[in-house]
């Protein structure tokens, strides 16, 4: 309880410094967007955002309600035109210094998130003066409502999660683009090198044997021979070459089946363990099993291992697979050991790679790809979110009507009658900011029951729709 305590007056000194904020905003904004001093906006921005993400911080640790950043995506670097020259709108500059400086005043004016840092600003110090009864009375769930008001105003909403989800989209696209072209550039060094040497080699032999086979049947013949084995090996390194591309055995059998072949061509003594209740889509087959066989590769040729375990399993829509050897261990990415193009295969499904290899062993790989798998939504509302919502549905209607509106009709009126009603129990010139308060109180615990509902839908809408 006094651990509760010391937090409310974190937030209420907090609150003391966001109106010396408030204090300072306010003449830079008027001197930002009346008098042109625009150099003093981005100041401002910053100076809020960075109170806000206090805020956002303090409130994570405190209850463990995410309250997730709800600014857009910065815009990214100006790029040189041909020649040389940077533009910004119909002007050019010789440096990026300026077109840089007008994106990013860009990027803060349009966002909305801007705005309502300067709304929570605004509001937030009345809110917690509101809230101090409650404060006193039940600080646990006090803090848990004062949580769900930041989230309100301070949370992400559906644009700026589909914002970043877009700029998360276009860095994973380059990134595959780029690890496409080096496939590709593989591939074309693999048939140049391989293949295409290798039947250019058949062509010459054959020719040789048009000049022989009627002078020296016996040279023809032996021609021909080393021809035929020349074919054999060049249909073994190109079927090589089909499988690097595409394994024919993932396409017709499945992850599972695939993983099991690879175990059974790989020098270790490899276990396989799937547990799959239904086959993930072609691309993140694909990508498991390339993985897979990246690691286990690396565990054969740099880790000196003997056995390996492949462990693939479901947990909901998220798959995961561990690949465990038991070699040298001291795998580290930045040795070009193959993990840092694994990571890039995974950066197209938001996955993620987790590595423990301690020196002298045993190397672990764990490989987390999220929301890939077929699975339906849980979208019903958790027990502890419904019962909050029906509290503040039940019980909003208290101080914003009798104990807020009808008050404050009774003074509007002069009506003497004071019954329950709080406010006109309060001394003369506190009637009207109790009024006010509790009006306050009850409009947001109406906004914060809808919000958690709204946040609720909209966090298992992307769910919904595959994305």
């Amino acid at each position: 309880m006094l651990r509760r305590y010391g937090q409310i007056t974190a937030l209420l000194v907090l609150g003391v410094v966001q109106a010396v904020v408030l204090a300072l905003s306010v003449p830079m904004l008027l001197l930002a967007f009346m008098l042109g001093v625009v150099l003093l906006f981005p100041w401002q921005v910053r100076m809020v955002r960075r109170l806000a993400e206090l805020n956002r911080r303090l409130v994570r640790e405190w209850t463990g309600l995410e309250v997730e950043s709800p600014y857009l995506p910065a815009p990214p670097p100006p790029v040189p035109e041909p020649n040389g020259m940077y533009r910004s709108e119909r002007t050019l500059y010789k440096t990026p210094r300026v077109p840089a400086w007008n994106n990013r005043w860009k990027w803060m004016v349009k966002d909305p998130a801007t705005w309502r840092d300067d709304l929570w600003l605004l509001l937030d110090p009345m809110v917690k003066v509101s809230l101090l009864p409650v404060f006193a009375v039940i600080p646990e769930r006090a803090l848990l409502m004062y949580a769900h008001w930041t989230d309100l105003l301070l949370g992400a909403t559906v644009a700026s999660r589909l914002a970043g989800q877009v700029s998360h989209l276009r860095r994973t696209r380059n990134l595959a683009t780029d690890s496409q072209a080096a496939e590709m550039r593989r591939i074309e060094r693999d048939l140049h090198d391989g293949t295409q040497a290798r039947l250019v080699a058949i062509g010459m032999t054959l020719g040789a044997v048009e000049q022989l086979v009627d002078t020296d049947p016996q040279a023809a013949k032996a021609l021909l021979t080393k021809a035929r084995e020349s074919s054999a090996e060049t249909l073994t390194e190109l079927r090589r070459v089909i499988r690097g591309i595409h394994p024919p055995v993932l396409a017709e059998r499945g992850l599972a089946d695939a993983v099991r072949a690879l175990a059974m061509d790989s020098p270790l003594q490899v276990t396989v363990t799937v547990d799959l209740p239904e086959r993930p889509e072609s691309p993140v087959e694909a990508a498991v099993y390339f993985a897979v066989s990246e690691l286990l590769s690396n565990a054969a040729r740099h880790g000196d291992a003997s056995t390996a375990a492949v462990d693939i399993s479901s947990h909901g829509a998220d798959l995961r697979v561990t690949v465990t050897d038991d070699g040298l261990g001291g795998a580290d990415p930045a040795k070009g050991s193959g993990l840092n193009g694994i990571e890039r295969r995974l950066l197209a499904f938001d996955g993620v790679l987790a590595l423990n290899s301690p020196p002298g062993g045993p190397t672990t790989v764990t490989l987390d790809l999220p929301g890939v798998l077929p699975h339906e939504p849980a979208d019903k509302l958790p027990r502890g979110k419904a019962i909050a919502i029906a509290l503040l549905w039940c019980t909003a209607w208290c101080p914003s009507f009798p104990q807020g509106v009808v008050p404050a009709i009774f003074k509007i009126f002069g009506v003497e009658e004071k019954s329950w009603f709080l406010a006109l129990h309060v001394p003369e010139p506190w009637q009207w900011p109790v009024i006010f308060a509790m009006i306050a109180v009850g409009g947001t615990m109406y906004v914060m029951a809808h919000h958690l509902r709204a946040n609720h839908e909209s966090r298992h809408l992307p769910t919904k729709l595959g994305c």
